[in-house]
């Protein structure tokens, strides 16, 4: 399959298209919004049945290995926030707060970036591995600590930035569902299938109608500030989704594993480190890192950035 194609398939994919949907509705002034409490229902859904189905993966998988993907995981879990920060002290010339709050952004991961790449994988044929959902953990918590520590270097409420990150519903649903998942295994998986496996993708792509919403909601600011925070939100991606390809290939992964950790790394979050800096880093300001992560990192992956990284992951691995 060449790359046109390839393309064109993620282009076509239904929740690519619910996105493109949702942010033209934005534009065109529609009133077409979700409740609250509908948006709060579907990211409990995703982020429990991601974690969950990643547990029955892990009861059946042999310690030994997942042990050499975790430790590559959180090594880049450490790599990411240190680089997204210099990154951002260099090219976007920011003071310590605001490159620290960029860098917890881009050290955490994106679930439904995650969840993206994994379903693109899956419509090429791949078998991307079954333990990812636990990598999506592993790579959750670190880089927003190690790039919070670099930005409160002196002072601050760390601790309870900590607690707000351990205990926010993001780590909670997908610690737990990895949990409940391991324990009660596939028996346990048979009992629930058709709740949290059929409807699954149906969800997802209601949930990426609402954030091509929120995504378009952000434009105007990125007007405001700049064409750099553009490149910042394209270049670092490509440049942190080719070392998790690398990663990938380096600890053995298929090729259809190595594109969904290469989309993991690449990404950056818009759940669990929003909630983190608020508390930590109240001073830094959101129009930077809630733009860079939802109006310019969030869509180039979900329609450029997945392709890439599986072509780098078939190009390294021969």
């Amino acid at each position: 399959m060449d790359a046109l194609e390839l393309l064109r398939l993620n282009l076509l994919s239904p929740m690519v298209l619910a996105f493109a949907l949702g942010m033209a509705a934005r534009f065109l002034k529609s009133d077409l919004a979700f409740p609250e409490a509908m948006y709060t229902a579907l990211s409990i859904y995703l982020l429990f049945a991601i974690g969950f189905k990643g547990g029955v993966e892990l009861s059946k998988t042999p310690l030994a290995t997942v042990l050499l993907p975790a430790l590559a995981t959180l090594g880049l879990g450490l790599f990411r926030p240190l680089s997204s920060y210099a990154l951002a002290r260099r090219l976007l010339a920011l003071g310590r707060v605001d490159a620290g709050a960029l860098a917890a952004h881009y050290g955490s991961v994106s679930a439904v970036t995650f969840l993206a790449a994994l379903t693109f994988a899956q419509a090429l044929g791949h078998r991307p591995e079954g333990f990812l959902p636990t990598l999506v953990a592993l790579l959750e918590v670190p880089g927003i600590v190690v790039a919070l520590l670099m930005a409160k270097r002196g002072g601050g409420n760390l601790g309870e930035a900590f607690q707000e990150v351990l205990t926010g519903k993001s780590v909670v649903l997908l610690v737990g569902g990895l949990l409940v998942g391991a324990l009660s295994g596939e028996a346990g998986m048979e009992r629930v299938k058709p709740f949290f496996v059929d409807p699954f993708y149906g969800a997802l792509t209601l949930f990426l109608m609402d954030l091509g919403m929120v995504a378009a909601s952000r434009f105007a600011a990125l007007r405001q500030v700049g064409f750099r925070l553009v490149l910042y939100g394209t270049l670092l991606p490509l440049f942190h989704g080719a070392i998790g390809v690398y990663v990938a290939h380096l600890v053995g992964f298929s090729a259809g594993g190595a594109t969904v950790l290469g989309a993991m790394a690449a990404s950056s979050s818009y759940i669990a480190a929003p909630a983190a800096v608020r508390i930590a880093l109240p001073e830094a300001n959101p129009s930077l890192y809630l733009t860079a992560s939802l109006a310019v990192t969030f869509p180039f992956n979900l329609v450029l950035g997945i392709p890439i990284y599986h072509a780098l992951a078939q190009w390294i691995g021969g």
